[in-house]
């Protein structure tokens, strides 16, 4: 899976917890979660879990905390993706 497949599966995701909707069209592999789209903690944690869900991969404690960026979520899905 390359990385603007997993873009356009994240864009929906982001969607639903950023307030400004047009934000999630515009991410890149630079976005930072927090920075740029005023997604909070809690939030980010919701994102993971749903994440997981969408791509069927578990994430663990150390790769959640490296979850900041959409590029660092993009190596960790391809990285979780690839052990399945």
């Amino acid at each position: 899976m390359n990385e603007f497949e997993i873009i356009a599966r994240l864009k929906p995701i982001v969607a639903n917890y950023v307030a400004d909707k047009a934000l999630p069209d515009q991410i890149t592999e630079e976005t930072d979660f927090i920075k740029d789209l005023k997604i909070n903690s809690a939030n980010l944690v919701d994102i993971v879990l749903d994440v997981e869900e969408e791509f069927d991969i578990e994430i663990d404690n150390g790769s959640m905390e490296k979850m900041l960026t959409v590029g660092a979520a993009i190596a960790i899905i391809q990285e979780k993706s690839a052990q399945k």
